[in-house]
């Protein structure tokens, strides 16, 4: 009974019309999840049945479709659990858990485009080298480093939030994101100088080599034929615009807590839904349909 008194309950105060629209709400929100599950496990599923797909493009778009399923599961259930309860209260530590694995996931993404970056350059601009350079024991280093490096980053900026003495307790969205510092009583140096630190390590270095990199490999594909130019267009064109859609939101996500003027709470509820939308939505189709052999997999599926 003490433990129970000792906890700390934070509201969640983003939703809009929830009275008047839960069920509304949570019947598409289910569908949206549902959605985002089968789709990207039917790709996940085709890359790992057809040995053809085995290839470390595929297994990075595998990589990359599977994250987006783990940080939808880390939102969306306890979303729609929110949407039928009559008060939508998260405890402090699931919040700094959520927070953590929300923002772990979320630069992983980067890592992993960044990863895919790299397979493109070396795949269009040293063919011949391929095979040495994306060996089998270099995309598990590549994959374990993806999900590792974030998690070792932010595991200590979770510790610190979480020690840190709260004079709020209401947040204005509806899952735990880094609005969580506006809680703080004082926002501590170390949090700022670590947070920064972060930022240049899993989001801006691994969107600056992605950009380096197909500058190099458009600069490649220039000097070459038509089909080199068909090729590239196809496998790059989806990463690039998987990134820019996602840097975007993600920049929209860190802006918003230094600007002291208040958000209209209905953009606010659409901006940050669209963090958890439209990459794990749209991602299956983008290379779904934008890959030609996963296509051709996708059309004998059914």
């Amino acid at each position: 009974m003490e433990e129970e008194m000792n906890v700390t309950y934070l509201i969640l105060d983003g939703h809009v019309e929830l009275n008047k629209y839960r069920y509304f709400y949570f019947t598409i929100v289910f569908i949206v999840y549902i959605l985002i599950i089968c789709s990207n496990c039917t790709i996940v599923y085709l890359i790992w049945k057809h040995q053809n797909l085995h290839e470390p493009m595929y297994i990075f778009i595998a990589a990359l479709l599977l994250n987006s399923v783990l940080l939808s599961t880390i939102i969306y259930p306890k979303l729609l659990i929110d949407f039928l309860s009559e008060k939508q209260i998260i405890s402090h530590q699931a919040c700094i858990i959520q927070y953590f694995m929300f923002y772990t996931l979320g630069c992983s993404e980067f890592l992993l485009l960044a990863a895919m970056a790299y397979d493109r350059y070396a795949s269009i601009c040293k063919p011949l080298q391929y095979p040495t350079i994306m060996r089998k024991k270099t995309i598990i280093i590549i994959l374990a480093l993806a999900w590792l490096l974030p998690a070792c980053h932010l595991v200590g900026f979770a510790v610190i939030s979480a020690n840190q003495k709260l004079c709020s307790f209401t947040l204005k969205v509806i899952f735990c994101n880094n609005t969580i510092y506006k809680l703080f009583c004082v926002v501590s140096r170390a949090i700022s100088i670590f947070g920064a630190f972060i930022l240049l390590n899993v989001v801006f270095i691994p969107v600056f080599f992605v950009i380096f990199t197909y500058i190099r490999i458009l600069i490649i594909c220039y000097r070459s034929s038509g089909e080199v130019r068909k090729k590239a267009a196809q496998t790059c064109l989806p990463h690039l615009f998987v990134l820019v859609n996602y840097f975007c939101l993600i920049t929209y996500d860190v802006i918003t807590v230094r600007l002291e003027s208040d958000f209209p709470k209905t953009a606010r509820l659409i901006m940050t839904l669209q963090l958890v939308l439209y990459n794990p939505l749209f991602n299956p189709l983008i290379y779904g349909l934008k890959m030609k052999e996963i296509s051709k997999h996708l059309k004998r599926l059914f």
